[in-house]
């Protein structure tokens, strides 16, 4: 039997219904028709469903359901900028060529974010502490920890 919850989603607030025993991302790909939080593991060790949650990073596959009432959350697909444009971590990605594959980045730019929020102005280390756990296969995280730095420059330049 399928329970009401109410969140705040990318800006705006959700009512649906879900099954107790559903995870974040069930509701999020399969409920609600947002695909870009990716499933990799299952397990909460690639990061690849990673999504903010009060502004906090969170595997989504982790993440029960029924914890989401009253909660903001955050995924890839709400961090567009006005007329669609990128943001400016995913922008930086782009520019660096931190995407190859492209499953992990939601991830990544999403962990970013939650360090960018906390620390506008982190160094290498750490950069490479938040995205711990993030994995990558393709790209190499020199290329990502590079998109976080410029990424950080440009939010502190439009401020």
């Amino acid at each position: 039997m399928k329970r009401a919850i109410s969140f705040f989603l990318n800006g705006a607030e959700v009512h649906t219904k879900v099954e107790d025993h559903w995870r974040l991302i069930d509701c999020l790909r399969d409920e609600l028709n947002l695909t870009g939080t990716k499933e990799g593991c299952g397990e909460g060790e690639c990061g690849a469903c990673t999504v903010l949650v009060d502004g906090k990073a969170v595997n989504s596959c982790l993440y029960p359901i029924l914890e989401a009432e009253g909660k903001t959350i955050v995924t890839i697909e709400g961090l567009k900028g006005p007329e669609n444009r990128l943001s400016p971590i995913q922008q930086a990605f782009v520019d660096k060529g931190a995407i190859q594959c492209g499953f992990c980045t939601p991830g990544m730019i999403l962990a970013a974010k939650a360090l960018l929020d906390s620390n506008p102005n982190p160094g290498d280390e750490e950069i490479r502490e938040a995205l711990q756990g993030n994995l990558c296969r393709c790209t190499g995280y020199l290329q990502i920890i590079e998109a976080v730095k410029q990424a950080a420059g440009r939010i502190k330049d439009t401020e």
